[in-house]
């Protein structure tokens, strides 16, 4: 199965977990702008706080981000990583789905 953008999100943040202040801080900003989807975003700040505070919230995380469950794509439709991935990361992503159709 091809990696995702939220498989690479989530290999990067197990090799380095001080990303985790980047969602946060998109989460605050989209806020104070009055961002359309606030209960989503509140959601999201709640599971990477989990993240922060426990190796269990973090394993959870990271298993939500690899999730390819109906519910689980919906809630990350909204995901606030953003940053996290650097433009470089992400085109390798899109090319290689390009070229699996």
């Amino acid at each position: 199965m091809k990696k995702t953008l939220d498989d690479l999100v989530a290999d990067k943040l197990e090799r380095d977990r001080s990303l985790l202040s980047i969602p946060l801080e998109n989460i605050d900003r989209w806020l104070a702008q009055g961002h359309s989807a606030p209960h989503r975003l509140e959601q999201w700040r709640q599971i990477l706080l989990r993240a922060q505070a426990s190796e269990e919230g973090f394993q959870a995380l990271l298993e939500l981000l690899r999730d390819r469950s109906e519910d689980a794509v919906h809630l990350k439709s909204f995901d606030p990583f953003p940053g996290v991935l650097t433009t470089l990361e992400r085109r390798q992503v899109i090319l290689e789905c390009a070229y699996a159709h």
